[in-house]
């Protein structure tokens, strides 16, 4: 089994340089403190990027979304959007890489002069990694579809723990995940507090039916800006959409489904808990998958150089 972060080893990656506070260090020797506050706490928030034809794609929107989560925690990162969009092409330079990249992208509270979640505690000083590597998404994933297994994990609302937050504490969907595995699937699929579809552990979920594309209301979960393209391209190309509530049984029985994120882009999925998706990939799914393609293409296309 294979989730949708799969991808097959790649040798380079043995030798890559990591960005650590600004210097550049053997993937082997790039470390981080016991007492740093993302290390024993989970303090501090990250984005995936993904390279592309030697250019970061949608990546105002990253930057975007990373502000607003270290905001929301109260956390500085000591780099304004410039320093950040300059960090990251310096780690693609760094490792002569261009295309077919992910890139991770840490920040964490920092140093803290003894260990407990109290932020006051913190020495002053974030810490900023950045991580580059070749992935390519699994080919015989993205044509064999993923199979989903509905975990008892629901996804939560905002004031219990946001879905929509990219925290570096994961536990809840890690729970989710094993639920998966342990039952032989690829990945979760996750319910709303009210039993609806919401997302799955590591990625947004699409169905489709009679041609109309579905997805959750976006209240609990992730706030991915592959799902906000998806939907973009959906109402540029007249692709009917609903965005809102729908049921476990209206997601067994769709004609197609796919899930989003960074690295996979758009993924088919072939089965929900044991119920054959009709289609795999069907022809919305397909479509999109193209049009996410030339999307891709195009935003690379009119980023500015570095």
């Amino acid at each position: 089994m294979a989730g949708s972060q799969d991808t097959a080893p790649d040798r380079r990656n043995a030798h890559t340089r990591v960005y650590l506070n600004g210097s550049f260090l053997p993937r082997d020797q790039a470390r981080v403190s016991i007492f740093d506050a993302g290390f024993s706490l989970g303090d501090g928030v990250w984005e995936g990027l993904r390279a592309h034809r030697g250019r970061l794609l949608f990546l105002d929107a990253h930057i975007d979304r990373l502000l607003a989560g270290a905001a929301s925690i109260d956390l500085t990162i000591g780099l304004d959007r410039a320093q950040i969009a300059a960090a990251l092409y310096a780690t693609l330079a760094a490792n002569d890489m261009y295309d077919g990249v992910h890139l991770r992208l840490m920040v964490t509270r920092g140093l803290k002069s003894t260990v407990n979640q109290d932020p006051r505690n913190a020495l002053g000083q974030p810490t900023v990694v950045i991580t580059a590597e070749y992935k390519q998404p699994n080919p015989a994933t993205a044509s064999r579809g993923l199979d989903l297994l509905t975990s008892s994990i629901r996804c939560s609302p905002a004031d219990i723990f946001d879905m929509r937050l990219n925290s570096h504490s994961r536990l809840n969907l890690i729970r989710a995940l094993l639920d998966a595995i342990h039952g032989g699937a690829d990945e979760a699929l996750m319910l709303d507090p009210d039993g609806f579809v919401s997302s799955c552990n590591a990625t947004n979920f699409f169905a489709v039916r009679d041609g109309t594309v579905f997805t959750s209301s976006g209240e609990f979960c992730f706030n991915g800006i592959t799902r906000a393209n998806i939907i973009d391209l959906c109402r540029a190309n007249d692709i009917p959409f609903r965005i809102g509530p729908f049921t476990q049984s209206e997601a067994r029985t769709a004609d197609e489904a796919f899930v989003t994120g960074t690295l996979g882009g758009v993924t088919p999925v072939r089965a929900i808990d044991g119920h054959i998706i009709r289609s795999t990939p069907g022809p919305v799914t397909i479509r999109l998958r193209h049009l996410y393609a030339a999307l891709m293409d195009s935003d690379a296309a009119a980023a500015p150089a570095p």
